[in-house]
């Protein structure tokens, strides 16, 4: 008797008693370590890696696990691209732009000042052509990104001093995210980057004049309500900031058609659920803020204005210098014309109606 014929009339305990093995795929525990850019005491931020190493344990049926450290554990905040690269980890968790002096172009991964907001980021990754020409960026430096979250728009940072005009901007000292910096060092700020768990005690000690993080659930659990007094809003250089989970190409390339599949749903699971935190978060904290002493302002519209108008010199330039940047960028404004034009007649004006009734 042949082996299909056993194991079709005799079962599994025929099987067995036959001395006949079935055949199982039996597939090899597989353990990563991924490193992110960000403190654990941010728990929605840092927060998106454990939900995203969670659901793959669960699908994988715990065969899959991925152990998250925080900033520091591994390898240091702006380390992770280039540990991911090496391979020293398989994967990390980070804001793109951070690492936008590599090339510029890291930075439309993420957020450039007056860009897509998060719905219209997402949009452009998942149904446009967004994480098509950023995965073939990223693949120069052996990497493949997964959309990891999105804060939402957020405000414009903790100040000393009122930002009342254009001139105030002038020499101030400021702990600015990513590629935003040199938009504001065109106005005459002096930008900073400095990672998110050092921002409090630079502020404290007047190191800078000015620092933003994300919006209120983070920023007062940072404390920066303590040692600045103005809250300025919006965040015009971040209105839809996306974070990524980048893998080493080498691992990811290695893992099986099924392990892949759960990459990218619980990658997708984390993107929402960031998100999801902060809208359900931020109002109480603003609130409590607010009721602390916070001084709330709008930037002023000739500020907004020149923000705008060094940003767009900005992009002519790097079109001129940055092959990589002018492939995206184009891509890019081009989705954000279209989104605008949608925007307007629907969230836009919806919000803007909803917004000025009493609840």
């Amino acid at each position: 008797m042949d082996r299909r014929s056993v194991i079709k009339n005799a079962g599994l305990a025929g099987v067995l008693a036959a001395g006949v093995a079935p055949a199982v795929h039996a597939q090899a525990a597989i353990r990563w370590r991924l490193s992110s850019s960000f403190p654990k005491a941010l728990d929605t931020i840092h927060g998106a890696a454990d939900v995203f190493a969670q659901n793959v344990k669960v699908m994988s049926g715990g065969k899959f696990e991925i152990s998250v450290h925080a900033a520091g554990e591994i390898t240091p905040p702006f380390g992770v691209v280039d540990a991911v690269q090496q391979g020293s980890v398989e994967m990390a968790h980070t804001a793109p732009y951070y690492f936008f002096g590599k090339n510029e172009a890291f930075a439309l991964g993420c957020a450039i000042p007056f860009g897509l907001n998060s719905r219209q980021m997402t949009a452009w990754m998942y149904e446009g052509n967004g994480l098509k020409l950023m995965r073939e960026f990223y693949a120069k430096y052996n990497m493949i990104s997964f959309p990891g979250g999105n804060t939402g728009a957020q405000m414009g940072g903790w100040y000393r001093k009122e930002i009342k005009t254009v001139a105030d901007i002038k020499g101030l000292k400021m702990r600015i995210g990513g590629f935003a910096g040199r938009v504001l060092e065109r106005m005459g700020g002096v930008p900073q980057n400095i990672p998110g768990g050092e921002i409090y005690t630079s502020l404290e000690k007047g190191t800078i004049d000015a620092a933003e993080w994300i919006g209120p659930y983070d920023d007062q659990k940072l404390g920066f309500n303590k040692v600045a007094p103005f809250y300025y809003y919006p965040g015009w250089w971040e209105g839809g900031p996306q974070l990524d989970f980048f893998i080493n190409q080498k691992a990811y390339d290695a893992l099986s058609p099924e392990n892949k599949a759960i990459v990218a749903a619980a990658a997708a699971v984390a993107h929402t659920t960031m998100q999801a935190k902060y809208d359900a978060k931020n109002p109480a904290a603003l609130k409590e803020l607010v009721g602390k002493g916070t001084k709330l302002r709008a930037f002023p519209d000739a500020v907004m204005k020149e923000a705008f108008k060094q940003s767009m010199a900005v992009y002519e330039e790097l079109n001129e210098k940055n092959p990589d940047w002018k492939k995206i960028y184009g891509d890019y404004r081009k989705f954000q014309a279209d989104q605008n034009l949608w925007f307007r007649f629907t969230e836009a004006t919806f919000d803007k109606f909803m917004q000025a009734q009493k609840l």
